[in-house]
C-alpha cells in the first residue's frame, strides 16, 4: 500500500482545506477570461535536476478539484530527473488545470526540495546502517507532505505529532525537576494508561545515560548536540541497550562523522525548515473550444 493510501483521509482533508484557502467562491481571473467549457492540456516540466516528490499528491489533487481531469505521469515519486524532464501533464477543463495550478506547483516543488536534500545526505551515509529521521520542524498544517516528501528521499519518518510517541526533552526534565523524577513521572503515566507508546529520552551527558540504563522500559536515547567524539562513548556505554538517536547541528559536513558512531538514526531538522523548492513550471501544450 503507497504513503497516500496509508494516510489518504488526512491528506484529503488538507488538500480540501488548501484548495479552499485559493479558490475560496471562485477563481474570477479563470472564469472571466477562458470560454465556457474550453478543454486543454498542460505539462509540467523540471526546470532544474534533483529527486521527484509530489506526484500522487498531485494526482489528489486534480482528482478532488476535478474527477474528470486525465492525469499522466511520465515520472515517478523517488525518482532522480534532471532538467527538462516532463514529470506530468493533465487534459480537461482549462478552467480546473488552472485553478489547481499554483496548489499542485507549490506541493511538487517542496516536496520535491525535500526529497532532494534528504537523498543527497542519504547517499553520504549510505555505507553505514545509519538512518536518517525528520523532526517536527514542519510547516503547520503541511507535515505529512514534508514527511512524506523525506520517506520519498529515502528516509524515515520519526513521531508525526506529540500523540504518537513520548520523547522527553530537557525542558520536561527541567520542569520536572531532575532526570529521575520526570522518568518516574512518565512510567506510572505509561502503566496507569496501559499504553504500549514507544518512549524516547534526550540525554546530554554520560550521567544521563547511566541513570536510563537502569529503565529497560526506555525505547531510545537521544543524544542531544554531542560531538562524534561524545557519540562515540555514548554508544559504547548504552551497548545496544537502546536505540540510539544524534539531533542537533548534523549536516551534510558532519553527517557521516555521526553515523561512523553506529548510532541508529540521525535526526535532522532542516530537512523540513530550510529547503529551497525545486523549480518547475506548467504550461500549456494544446488547447480547444
Amino acid at each position: 500500500m503507497s504513503y497516500y493510501h496509508l494516510h489518504q483521509e488526512r491528506i484529503d482533508a488538507l488538500i480540501q482545506q488548501a484548495l479552499q484557502e485559493d479558490i475560496g467562491d471562485g477563481d474570477h481571473t479563470t472564469l472571466a477570461t477562458l470560454a465556457p467549457g474550453q478543454l486543454g492540456n498542460a505539462v509540467v516540466t523540471l526546470k532544474q535536476p534533483g529527486f521527484i516528490a509530489g506526484l500522487e499528491a498531485a494526482r489528489a489533487i486534480y482528482r478532488i478539484l476535478d474527477p474528470d481531469l486525465v492525469f499522466t505521469t511520465h515520472c515517478s515519486d523517488g525518482a532522480e530527473a534532471q532538467t527538462g524532464t516532463v514529470l506530468f501533464e493533465v487534459s480537461g477543463s482549462m478552467a480546473s488545470i488552472t485553478m489547481g495550478e499554483r496548489l499542485v506547483l507549490n506541493t511538487v516543488q517542496r516536496m520535491s526540495g525535500i526529497a532532494t536534500k534528504t537523498k543527497g545526505l542519504a547517499r553520504l551515509i549510505a555505507h553505514t546502517n545509519t538512518q536518517i529521521l525528520d523532526t517536527r520542524k514542519t510547516t503547520p498544517n503541511f507535515r505529512i507532505f514534508e514527511k512524506w516528501a523525506v520517506y520519498l528521499g529515502g528516509g524515515t519518518n520519526h513521531r508525526f505529532g506529540l500523540y504518537d510517541a513520548i520523547l522527553l526533552k530537557d525542558n520536561h526534565v527541567d520542569f520536572a525537576g531532575s532526570m529521575g523524577e520526570a522518568l518516574k513521572r512518565t512510567k506510572a503515566y505509561i502503566d496507569e494508561k496501559q499504553w504500549d507508546l514507544p518512549v524516547i529520552v534526550e540525554v546530554r551527558h554520560l550521567d544521563d545515560i547511566r541513570l536510563c540504563l537502569a529503565h529497560p522500559w526506555i525505547n531510545r536515547l537521544l543524544l542531544d548536540n554531542m560531538t562524534p567524539e561524545m557519540v562515540q562513548k555514548a554508544v559504547a556505554l548504552i551497548d545496544g541497550a537502546f536505540e540510539t538517536e544524534v539531533s542537533g547541528s548534523v549536516d551534510e559536513h558532519n553527517i557521516a562523522d555521526y553515523a561512523a558512531q553506529g548510532v541508529d538514526y540521525v535526526s535532522i531538522g532542516a530537512l523540513t525548515h530550510q529547503i529551497k523548492s525545486l523549480d518547475m513550471s506548467m504550461t500549456v501544450k494544446k488547447s480547444a473550444l
